[in-house]
């Protein structure tokens, strides 16, 4: 084949029909080369060119050979490098790198999800005990208020008591209307404490409870279950369902 290009050129340069000719040569040589053919006979018929059997002809060409590829070697990419498989080992060392990152991440992300539903939790909580403590101070912010309010019910409730009945008549004016105005008084302080929730304990006759009830004294009484109360001394008060003072009583020995 290098003694084919090389008379080729030889006879380009040699005849001047031939240097007409040099494009369609060229396309032709490089048919020749990717067909692997044979190029000699077909250059020939289509050129007439005689064979010569003189190589020192050619030296004067040695240094303006061309060099051809096939077709499927041009299309091949000039940098093209296959790379080499990995082994069976490598791929499994990988393989459980990975699968180790794996867990350590699954790890990770089930403790910031329980981190993250333990604060949800901790915030709803929160959140419940703040507006359970907003209502109650809505309720029981009066509490103080209603403990001062009640030394007054008390002495209201004692200056009615020591009247005498017999003397409120017509014949004292005077000491029916005052009896008159502290009871109308009384009446409507008792009215103010039911309307904010304040109700008077009065536990008479019923069983002892020592959550609204303060016991002073036991004593034997004929009739009477043990544990009842007999005796109020002092009535208590309840705001709503806190007992805001204890009623003192006295009760039934058994």
């Amino acid at each position: 084949m290098k003694n084919m290009v090389q008379w080729i050129f030889y006879f380009i340069r040699t005849d001047n029909q031939m240097s007409a000719r040099l494009p369609s040569c060229l396309r032709l040589c490089k048919y020749a080369v990717d067909s692997r053919g044979s190029f000699s006979k077909s250059l020939c018929r289509s050129y007439h060119i005689k064979r010569y059997q003189h190589p020192e002809h050619f030296s004067v060409l040695k240094n303006r050979l061309f060099n051809f590829s096939s077709v499927a070697e041009d299309k091949k990419p000039e940098s093209s490098k296959i790379d080499e498989k990995e082994t069976p080992l490598e791929e499994t060392n990988q393989l459980n790198e990975l699968n180790k990152t794996i867990e350590e991440i699954t790890k990770q992300r089930d403790e910031l999800n329980d981190k993250y539903k333990r604060a949800l939790a901790d915030g709803e909580n929160l959140r419940k005990r703040l507006m359970k403590q907003i209502d109650d101070a809505k309720i029981y912010g009066i509490q103080s208020f209603c403990k001062d309010l009640l030394e007054v019910a008390d002495v209201l409730g004692k200056a009615t008591e020591s009247v005498p009945k017999e003397e409120v008549t017509d014949k004292n004016p005077h000491l029916k209307s005052l009896y008159e105005g502290l009871i109308m008084t009384e009446a409507q302080l008792q009215k103010v404490f039911k309307r904010h929730g304040l109700v008077p304990l009065c536990p008479l006759n019923e069983k002892f409870d020592p959550n609204l009830h303060e016991a002073l004294f036991q004593q034997e009484v004929e009739g009477k279950a043990a544990g009842t109360v007999i005796v109020v001394s002092k009535t208590g008060y309840k705001l709503h369902e806190r007992v805001v003072r204890p009623a003192l009583v006295g009760v039934a020995k058994g």
